[in-house]
């Protein structure tokens, strides 16, 4: 396989999640903890937007909130599955 196509593995602490949504939002709520309950487990990094605060998010977004990236690519919406989180930060 060519060293351009091969899927190089980051190892937890390197990955990013981000949690997509917007205050007063009960799935977000949900969402938020299990993202942090994760992260905390596999010392991946978390941070959180508001798309009520950001156009773009906005547009691209409000649909599905909660929405989760990881490294900047989208992983999931709506309902977090903790496991599958953890499976994807430990590729």
């Amino acid at each position: 396989m060519s060293p351009l196509l091969r899927r190089t593995k980051k190892k937890a602490g390197e990955r990013v999640v981000t949690l997509i949504g917007k205050p007063g939002c009960h799935l977000c709520d949900d969402a938020r903890e299990v993202v942090a309950s994760v992260c905390e487990r596999t010392g991946a990094s978390w941070e959180e937007k508001d798309i009520t605060r950001d156009e773009e998010l906005h547009r691209a977004y409000w649909e599905q909130i909660p929405v989760v990236l990881v490294d900047g690519e989208q992983h999931t919406f709506w309902r977090v599955d903790g496991e599958r989180l953890r499976r994807a930060l430990e590729e």
